[in-house]
């Protein structure tokens, strides 16, 4: 070493290891919070969804179950092609039809008919809904609420967001004690089972998604039940006036780093329903 010249201290092993951590941190920050939910939102099949909740509230405004499915269609249209595809209209909620829910679960009868809980989307309780029955009894099927959300979407149509669940038991909300049905966590399934039965019935032109809640592992809902979804909205875009289509849909593509997330989600979920 040359004399007179004075090299500066070497940072110790501590402060490097603050300056790593620091920037794990900060760019975990901006993946998890910033960029990553920003690549996996897209609207550009139906624009006027932007911004807009993807999650119902109960009656007591606690986050209800996620939207994960959506029609393109008049009203009419969606009860033509609900029909068709083996989905019933669900009963209003009274005072006979309770009792008659009460007694399908408790007598093990059927009740194909039978009334859903409200649940509620930008301030009303659904405007319709529809279930499947399984089994014996009301106590398990699939059901799905719809809401009307845009009088006219990108295809110049009513566009209605809906939630379809399944309910696997009767029992009480873990969070207010009321009575009510259990759903079973994978909202995607019963997503595509409602998709695939409307599309079976020739009942659908077009197939596309948007963002819906985004990727949920542990998510909960009103009545503090479980659920999992790679929080994406299926639509169908209806035929008009039941005009049965013998074609396969046309499906829209989604974003190329939307469908990789998709793809590596359904990885993971398999090893979730094990």
């Amino acid at each position: 070493m040359k004399a007179g010249l004075i090299l500066p201290p070497r940072p110790s092993r501590l402060k490097k290891g603050v300056v790593v951590a620091t920037v794990i941190v900060a760019l975990y920050g901006v993946l998890a919070y910033a960029a990553l939910p920003w690549a996996w939102t897209h609207y550009e099949h139906q624009r006027g969804l932007e911004g807009l909740p993807m999650v119902t509230r109960t009656a007591q405004d606690i986050p209800g179950d996620p939207l994960n499915v959506g029609l393109v269609g008049s009203r009419e249209d969606i009860a033509r092609a609900m029909l068709a595809a083996g989905w019933s209209p669900a009963d209003p909620i009274t005072w006979r039809t309770s009792l008659e829910i009460a007694g399908s679960v408790l007598l093990d009868r059927p009740y194909p008919d039978a009334p859903v809980s409200p649940l509620f989307y930008l301030g009303r309780r659904e405007d319709l809904a529809y279930e499947k029955e399984i089994g014996s009894s009301a106590d398990r099927r699939h059901h799905v609420r719809f809401w009307k959300t845009l009088d006219s979407g990108e295809e110049g149509r009513p566009v209605w967001l809906g939630s379809a669940t399944l309910d696997r038991s009767a029992g009480l909300s873990h969070y207010t004690g009321q009575i009510t049905h259990h759903i079973a966590p994978d909202l995607d399934a019963e997503r595509d089972l409602l998709i695939s039965d409307l599309v079976g019935a020739g009942m659908v032109t077009t197939l596309y998604q948007v963002s819906g809640i985004g990727p949920t592992l542990n998510g909960r809902n009103g009545g503090g039940d479980r659920y999992y979804t790679d929080g994406e909205i299926h639509m169908a875009v209806l035929v008009v006036d039941g005009q049965k289509t013998k074609q396969v849909p046309t499906e829209l593509p989604s974003p190329g780093f939307v469908s990789l997330k998709d793809a590596l989600w359904e990885q993971g979920a398999n090893s979730l329903k094990k």
